[in-house]
């Protein structure tokens, strides 16, 4: 199945009113938040080449971004938890909470939210989850920018604050680059320390 509206127009045959698509973006890093978006787009919205943003080349999402962002009939939230938030909590729990998070942030509430992957537990409206999701529906496609471009504009921002690790170019994520500052420099404060690497670089 393309990217498109098809699960959002089955979903509102069904009689829901307002339908958001969720994604996250930094489960898999070392470093950094994990960050989850909620959208809701508008009836018949229409953006040639929206997809799954992990298709997208990082100037596409940027553009992309800029026009979901811009446009005042998408509405949308955006919620980053801490690697602190990650560390408590645990990695898919602090991903579940941003979910939640991040769809209740919308105003007005949606009733129901497509939801790429698996179910979230204890979700405040009924839920779609699906596998793929992002490169087949369109809201869930724009939460997956809307995630991901927010994400990679925080590690850049850090990067600032950290220079000596490279944040900028491998965003956090566990690369050869990454794994080579951590046995130089150690864990800095926005290393996610519950994950097993960290934890052997911070007590080699």
């Amino acid at each position: 199945m393309p990217c498109s509206l098809e699960h959002e127009h089955r979903l509102a045959s069904a009689g829901f009113q307002c339908i958001a698509g969720i994604d996250e973006a930094g489960r898999g890093p070392l470093a950094g938040p994990v960050v989850a978006a909620a959208v809701v787009l508008p009836p018949g919205f229409q953006l040639d080449g929206l997809n799954d943003s992990k298709k997208l080349t990082a100037r596409r999402r940027d553009k992309f971004h800029a026009a979901l962002t811009s446009n005042p009939g998408v509405r949308w939230a955006c919620v980053h938890k801490s690697p602190a938030e990650i560390d408590r909590l645990n990695i898919l729990r602090a991903t579940h909470a941003a979910m939640r998070e991040a769809l209740l942030a919308l105003v007005p509430q949606p009733d129901h939210a497509l939801i790429d992957g698996l179910p979230v537990p204890d979700f405040p409206c009924a839920q779609t989850a699906l596998v793929g999701g992002d490169g087949t529906s369109l809201s869930i496609a724009a939460a997956s920018i809307i995630a991901k471009v927010g994400r990679d504009r925080a590690m850049l921002e850090l990067d600032r604050q950290y220079p000596e690790y490279g944040f900028a170019k491998h965003k956090g994520y566990p690369t050869a680059a990454h794994f080579a500052k951590l046995r130089t420099h150690g864990p800095c404060p926005i290393h996610r320390r519950s994950f097993a690497p960290v934890a052997q670089a911070e007590f080699r």
